[in-house]
């Protein structure tokens, strides 16, 4: 197909900072990807997409990008346009990415090859559901297609459960999967109470202790686990670790640890990586972290030798924890697809973008509301857990934590134990 013919510039005083760029005609095409790592609610983000989209005329056909850069290269496109309610309902509710994902990093040489399919197929609008790898290649997209003088308007819809992305407050599928996380601790807990001993528990987190800090949101008790959470953001030796659980032990007579796939040593390396002869990485670079089990059984390795404990056990959670299905939070799903449908809104205004969140109320009047930033201010870029969320010891969060991420995964199931009653 032609390339849709150039209208006069649209200057708009709501657009974005970069130079005005040539309008574009009704009748051009859209596509949207999901990249990275699926979500419980990375769907719901498409599917505002697929709603918003039907609502302006500027948009004749979206299509949906099979494996997200990797459909764009082979021209691995589906129809998105005329799914029927009840279909985009069930897309909406269902974890996972229904369109596929990936983890290829374009380099120019790449993003080039898509631009051609792009004017291929006429297609003006870019939405991209993803982390800040794929802010980074929403934004790499349009200054190539600026340089072409190809007329495309690009954005990114925030995406991850590490909710380690800048300027939002916090990131669609998070809220999610921070309530899986509590809720497995709850029944974790709950075992551990059943059969006393040390149980330790690997969760995601590269960078970012948000996905361990969850944990925490389930207890209902004083004395429900876990009850150390170690995160990325503090390094923790050995001695200290064993020394934490020690003391637990002393206390309760057993102990439920959280762990980050990603912390480290006092010497700043991670554990995962010295236990790794041979790291896998991904295309980013990536050191392989999850699914191995291999640092659960090291941690559980050391407290059962050192601490001469009988009973030691360690799971590692593994992709269990961001695909796990009826367990949405409705508040991060409600945001994710609002998510999506503002980025189309966005993009009939503005050349590019990421959406981001801001929180205007907490507690009982929590809210918020949607904005656009740069796509320079999310690319490649990843925040920490700030200082204020975590103890002292380094060994667990604060109430600032909780008070932040409480209203994120929405209710939670209430259980009792007996085994606290006065005997007779």
């Amino acid at each position: 197909m032609a390339d849709a013919p150039k209208a006069n510039p649209v200057r708009n005083s709501k657009a974005s900072n970069v130079p005005p760029k040539w309008g574009i005609s009704n009748g051009a095409n859209a596509v949207v990807g999901q990249s990275g790592g699926p979500t419980g609610v990375i769907n719901a983000s498409l599917v505002g997409v697929i709603e918003e989209a039907r609502k302006h005329p500027e948009i004749e056909t979206l299509f949906g990008s099979m494996h997200a850069v990797v459909g764009m290269v082979k021209d691995d496109f589906i129809d998105l346009t005329n799914l029927s309610a009840e279909t985009l309902e069930l897309v909406a509710a269902s974890p996972s990415s229904a369109i596929g994902t990936s983890r290829n990093k374009p380099d120019a040489e790449y993003c080039a090859k898509i631009l051609e399919v792009f004017k291929k197929r006429n297609i003006r609008y870019f939405f991209y559901i993803g982390g800040n790898d794929s802010a980074n290649t929403a934004h790499i997209l349009n200054k190539m297609a600026d340089e072409i003088d190809y007329d495309i308007r690009a954005f990114h819809i925030p995406k991850t459960v590490d909710n380690d992305l800048l300027v939002t407050d916090h990131c669609p599928g998070f809220g999610t999967a921070a309530k899986f996380e509590a809720c497995a601790l709850m029944g974790d807990d709950l075992d551990n109470r059943a059969l006393p001993g040390v149980k330790i528990d690997v969760i995601m987190g590269r960078h970012a202790g948000f996905l361990t800090a969850a944990t925490v949101l389930g207890r209902q008790r004083d004395d429900d686990g876990p009850h150390l959470v170690y995160l990325p953001e503090r390094p923790v030796s050995m001695e200290q670790f064993l020394g934490d659980v020690d003391g637990v032990l002393g206390k309760l007579g057993r102990c439920v640890v959280t762990v980050s796939e990603g912390i480290c040593d006092a010497d700043g390396v991670t554990w995962a990586r010295k236990l790794a002869e041979q790291a896998e990485t991904d295309a980013h670079g990536n050191i392989q972290l999850s699914g191995t089990g291999s640092l659960a059984d090291f941690l559980s390795a050391q407290v059962k030798s050192n601490l001469k404990v009988s009973r030691v056990r360690a799971d590692t959670f593994g992709y269990l924890q961001r695909s796990f299905p009826g367990i949405q939070s409705p508040v991060d799903f409600d945001e994710a697809r609002r998510c999506g449908r503002e980025a189309v809104k966005l993009a009939m205004e503005h050349d590019n973008g990421s959406v981001a969140i801001k929180r205007l109320g907490n507690g009982a009047d929590y809210a918020v509301e949607l904005f656009r930033t740069d796509l320079s201010s999310v690319a490649e870029k990843t925040k920490p857990m700030p200082d204020d969320f975590i103890n002292a010891e380094g060994n667990g969060v604060t109430d600032a934590f909780i008070e932040y991420a409480m209203p994120l995964i929405g209710e939670l199931p209430r259980t009792e134990y007996l085994g606290g009653r006065p005997r007779i």
